[in-house]
């Protein structure tokens, strides 16, 4: 399902083989109501193409590129070999969160008694997708609440729902700070620095964590590189200024990027 009747040239589009004959493959849209599209041999794969099979097969899910739209014809020209295998990943990815979605919609409709259709409009008109409003329910939901035209009890179904059903990628960076007072309460110095190293941040995970005086390590986890960035910058900062103005020596040593947990 897509908000647009018809696909726009230039547009990557996920489609079902058909039919494959000597010299060209016929191909249903699964995003614009199984419309037929058209890829001739030569926009099969790059070089001299002896067996079109060899290549493409009935039943076979493929990203193309549309290069020619006619409305009034009803044709739309395709091309599997303009497509790479990073856009043909990435594609698949959308086109999978976005039939999440379609599933997500109708149990909050269900659950709302609103329709499929009334709520599908409502997050295309905003968002021109469907998946990615999910993800701001998750994260930001006074956002949604804000910007999403739909009836009180319809919001709170899709937000529950998207509750239950989005996994937001996390990601990690960590440090070692290093933290020395020599004063007589030089211990006490180290735990207030601590403490202050664990500020209230939104969606954002602080741990902190003994490894051999004078290290402490420090994890941050948050939704993006930039807030975990931020965050743990601020932390760091928040500690070493504790024990700097008590007369201590401090610093920071940052880890590189972790991966997405």
């Amino acid at each position: 399902m897509h908000e647009r009747d018809w696909p726009e040239e230039g547009e990557l589009v996920v489609c079902t083989v058909a039919t494959v004959k000597d010299f060209v493959a016929f191909v249903q849209l699964d995003e614009y109501h199984g419309r037929e599209g058209l890829i001739p041999i030569s926009e099969i794969a790059t070089g001299w193409i002896k067996y079109i099979r060899d290549h493409i097969s009935e039943g076979q899910k493929i990203v193309c590129k549309v290069l020619h739209v006619d409305t009034q014809k009803g044709h739309i020209d395709l091309s599997l070999k303009d497509v790479n295998d990073h856009q043909r990943r990435e594609k698949i990815c959308e086109w999978k969160n976005e039939q999440k979605a379609h599933k997500w919609i109708e149990f909050a409709a269900e659950a709302s008694g609103a329709s499929v259709e009334e709520i599908e409009n409502a997050l295309y008109h905003e968002y021109g997708v469907l998946f990615v409003p999910f993800e701001e329910m998750v994260t930001n939901e006074p956002s949604i609440r804000e910007k999403v035209h739909l009836p009180e009890k319809v919001l709170d179904a899709l937000i529950a729902v998207a509750h239950e059903n989005v996994k937001i990628p996390k990601v990690t960076v960590s440090g070692v700070l290093h933290l020395t007072s020599t004063k007589p309460d030089g211990v006490n110095v180290i735990r207030r620095a601590l403490r202050s190293a664990e500020p209230k941040i939104p969606d954002v995970g602080i741990d902190i964590f003994y490894i051999g005086a004078p290290k402490y390590g420090i994890k941050i986890t948050a939704s993006d590189y930039k807030t975990a960035q931020k965050a743990i910058d601020r932390a760091a900062a928040a500690a070493m200024g504790v024990v700097e103005r008590a007369g201590g020596e401090a610093k920071f040593v940052r880890k590189q990027k972790s991966g997405k947990v």
